[in-house]
């Protein structure tokens, strides 16, 4: 038996998305080419964008494609500091790939803290955006870990007040939930495409009307001027097949939510902390904690019985560590204990129950080892 439940951190490529590859695979053209060839890929590219648009809720023209969220991410915040923005606020459940760009500008950083739940103090933003210069706000869209939804539009209201900057990483709620890029308010928007069934290695950053975008690559003027360096046809091209699947299949990642809360019911049953279970989160993902039942124990338990899931982000060299997010929610005496289970677009039902056997099952055989210990 293998289960797949490690969504949030790479989905399985999606076949219609496989098939654009190869499709593209085989076209020779370079979309800045004029000849028959480049304008076959130019066509690709172009089909692309306008379905990734769709997803994000954006005109057409908004959109340059990049190598992940992570350039996005720092396409947004470089942009942010060459238009003279003199400080930048992160939340404290950002993603590294906004938290480690943040501290690259060289720019103030400041903490957006969050609560219990772990949705940000709007609270607090409000005194912070009242302070000496215009500040680049950080709130992403959804939480990788826990799953939770962060109020970005209420803090559009008050950043766009500040006359502030609103950057909202939309990676993992992207074809989990449905996204509106002028009712959330953002300036810019990250996306990622091997979060929803595209392939690794390609992602995209949407720009409103307020965003003056710098490009970081220079060379030549690719994506409209904005990011140089000749297109990866074949990603972008997948990008747009699992854009339009993802958005079409929204009903459907909206029915996990049933089977998310039934695992909750059986591992708090166990005696396991739901994390951020007061708040709004996406339909697929989980995160929770077991009182001395350590990430990395959960991982392996789960992993021998066929089960694959994370302890928290995937981004650490393939270290597991305590949650910087689960921290950041005051439960620091949890952090070392956390787990995350995310589904996706090829979930079942069957899959999520077998998760919760498999893992009550090795919860119990811990405890049995704990008390013989002790």
């Amino acid at each position: 038996m293998s289960i797949y439940l490690d969504y949030n951190a790479t989905a399985p490529v999606r076949p219609e998305a496989a098939e654009a590859v190869a499709v593209a695979l085989v076209s020779a053209g370079n979309p800045s080419s004029v000849h028959a060839a480049g304008r076959a890929a130019r066509v690709l590219v172009e089909d692309a964008r306008a379905e990734v648009a769709e997803l994000a809720g954006v005109k057409v023209g908004s959109i340059v494609f990049t190598s992940g969220g992570t350039e996005a991410n720092a396409l947004a915040i470089e942009s942010a500091r060459a238009a003279g923005f003199a400080r930048i606020i992160v939340s404290a459940v950002e993603h590294d790939a906004v938290i480690e760009n943040a501290n690259a500008t060289g720019l103030c950083v400041e903490i957006l803290p969050v609560d219990g739940e772990g949705v940000a103090d709007l609270a607090w933003l409000a005194k912070a955006l009242a302070g000496e210069g215009r500040a680049l706000v950080c709130l992403m869209l959804a939480n990788n870990e826990t799953g939770v939804i962060q109020p970005a539009a209420q803090a559009s209201e008050l950043v766009r007040a500040a006359d502030g900057w609103l950057h909202v990483d939309a990676v993992q709620a992207a074809g989990k939930i449905a996204i509106d890029f002028n009712a959330l308010g953002a300036d810019t928007l990250a996306l990622s495409a091997h979060k929803l069934g595209g392939m690794q290695g390609v992602g995209a950053l949407a720009a409103g009307p307020r965003a003056t975008l710098a490009r970081r690559l220079h060379g030549g003027g690719q994506e409209r001027g904005r990011r140089a360096g000749t297109e990866n046809v074949p990603g972008i091209a997948a990008f747009g097949v699992a854009a339009r699947a993802a958005r079409e299949g929204l009903d459907v990642m909206a029915a996990q939510a049933v089977w998310r809360d039934r695992l909750a019911a059986r591992v708090a049953e166990a005696g396991a902390t739901v994390l951020g279970e007061g708040a709004a989160r996406l339909p697929q993902t989980l995160g929770f904690a077991a009182p001395g039942y350590s990430s990395e124990l959960q991982v392996m338990g789960l992993d021998l019985a066929g089960i694959m899931v994370s302890a928290g982000a995937a981004c650490s060299s393939g270290k597991v560590k305590a949650s910087r997010v689960v921290q950041a929610m005051a439960l620091a005496d949890l952090a070392p204990y956390a787990l995350r289970v995310s589904g996706g677009w090829a979930s079942s039902e069957a899959d999520w129950i077998a998760c919760g056997d498999a893992w009550v099952a090795a919860y119990e055989r811990h405890t049995a080892r704990r008390r013989e210990v002790a």
